[in-house]
């Protein structure tokens, strides 16, 4: 039903948690995988991905990924990010309705306050993507990474929630 796409440099331990979140998704047969895309990374992050049955894509960012995917629903993902219990739900309703691409609801307690969101960069994966494949891949040009592919996308809200990646 669903890939997985996650850009990964150097954050072998934000990668195992997005994981993680990920398992209940792949027992219950919505994740039908998870593609890794690395970024240069000089870590582990190759190993947590490798153990847990991701794919790993050494070069070509997320637009390597969304062309390697196998469903036609693909979700963008930081790692480091945590889907919150729920979030099963909120895709499977979103993807049969086949709607516009989607972003999850960020977590209550996650919840940044306004003017610090503004002055400290605004990410657009933050909130994930779900994205079908086709919108994706027309999105995408060679190399290019899930942040260009996710700014300035209109989406809707998922019920689903979130708890974001913190950045460095």
């Amino acid at each position: 039903m669903l890939s997985v796409v996650i850009e990964a440099r150097n954050d072998e331990e934000g990668l195992a948690r997005t994981l993680a979140s990920l398992v209940s998704g792949a027992v219950e047969g919505v994740v039908r995988e998870v593609i890794v895309c690395d970024l240069g990374s000089a870590d582990h992050s190759h190993h947590v991905a490798e153990e847990a049955g991701c794919v790993w894509l050494a070069q070509g960012g997320a637009a390597a990924g969304v062309r390697h995917a196998k469903s036609d629903w693909v979700l963008l993902i930081e790692p480091g990010a945590t889907l919150l219990d729920g979030w099963m739900e909120s895709v499977a309703r979103h993807v049969s309705r086949a709607e516009m691409a989607g972003r999850f609801s960020t977590a209550r307690k996650a919840r940044i306050p306004f003017f610090k969101r503004i002055f400290s960069g605004n990410r657009a994966l933050v909130q994930g993507l779900l994205i079908t494949k086709r919108q994706a891949t027309s999105l995408s040009k060679t190399g290019q990474g899930g942040e260009a592919i996710a700014r300035g996308l209109a989406t809707k809200r998922l019920d689903g929630e979130i708890i974001p990646a913190v950045r460095k």
